[in-house]
């Protein structure tokens, strides 16, 4: 749309500057005139001024911000790559028959003409994502760190599991997928009293379980928090090493017997401090939908911005509330 607009707005100064134009009696110069009337120049720049300027202005004045702030790299051309592509896919999957080409396509729906300005559009949006985050990661408190790692923040565990998944047919009822639910529950209780009675792991995990690692005794390797599901992980985390869940532990995937194998020391804050500022920050993301604005605004601020249109002014003024209330 950023495209087509300023497009207009060079029309507009070609139908002023070239040729003959026709004055209206109050010295305006006119686009249009009519039997009843005329359109001048003036009203047309306000029109569009009113509707389409703001978008356009603040899309303009973050390409030259974050353009100088963010120079283009191997990740940004990727995922501009993997955009367009993805665009293009669209069309040939779903709309070649609406568009008779794939520039018309992109000019529906995105109000650019060439494949190189939806790569412009693109790249605004992976600039305008680091600006974000960066906003995020700078607002993470040196508390709300330390807190973090001492609370959350844990060595390394390494594990076995069973996996007794809950199996149905497509188009169960309720009471059907309880059932298999129960009977899920039951076999993983069994293979516990098995473990009870001195039964190896390794093979009861090979015997019985539904997941990959099975093959190999039901070995997991190394994982960490984020790593698995929260119900594996806080599970795991309560063992003792050399341990195994004396209960079956429920999740997404069915229900888990864990074996704890070994846990590693706690890594050390610096270690882990650039991690734990990420996590913090997507937090802060999730948390606020008006934190990804307020980001632009902020940056925007500490590139002087000023707007000496008073009319434009007055309706960034606007969107600033809108966006941040």
């Amino acid at each position: 749309m950023k495209k087509l607009i300023v497009s207009m707005l060079v029309m507009l100064l070609l139908i002023t500057s070239c040729g003959k134009v026709p004055v209206l009696s109050n010295g305006e110069e006119a686009v249009i005139t009519l039997d009843d009337g005329a359109i001048s120049v003036d009203d047309l720049y306000q029109e569009m001024k009113n509707k389409y300027a703001l978008s356009v202005l603040i899309d303009m004045m973050d390409e030259k911000i974050l353009n100088e702030k963010y120079p283009e790299t191997e990740e940004e051309v990727s995922y501009i790559d993997g955009m367009v592509d993805q665009v293009q896919m669209y069309y040939d999957y779903y709309y070649n028959t609406q568009y008779s080409s794939f520039e018309m396509f992109v000019q529906s729906q995105y109000g650019v003409s060439s494949t190189e300005e939806l790569r412009e559009i693109f790249a605004l949006d992976y600039k305008r994502n680091q600006a974000i985050e960066d906003y995020a990661k700078s607002i993470v408190s040196e508390s709300e760190i330390n807190k973090y790692y001492e609370d959350e923040t844990v060595g390394n565990i390494e594990a076995s599991h069973i996996l007794i998944t809950v199996d149905y047919e497509d188009g169960a009822t309720e009471e059907e997928k309880t059932q298999a639910d129960e009977k899920a529950k039951e076999t993983a209780k069994e293979i516990i009293a098995k473990l009870n009675n001195g039964e190896d792991f390794a093979t009861l995990a090979k015997e019985y379980s539904k997941d990959g690692s099975a093959s190999n005794g039901g070995a997991l390797g190394e994982f960490n928090r984020d790593d698995v599901v929260d119900e594996f992980f806080e599970a795991a985390l309560a063992l003792n090493v050399g341990e195994y869940s004396k209960e079956p532990v429920k999740s997404e995937f069915g229900y888990h017997i864990i074996l704890k194998t070994n846990q590693k020391e706690k890594p050390t804050l610096e270690s882990v401090k650039d991690e734990i500022i990420e996590i913090l920050a997507e937090e802060k993301l999730n948390d606020d939908d008006t934190l990804s604005y307020k980001a632009l605004i902020e940056l925007r601020k500490d590139n002087g911005l000023t707007i000496e249109d008073k009319d434009l002014e007055k309706q960034y003024e606007n969107y600033v509330y809108n966006v941040t209330n």
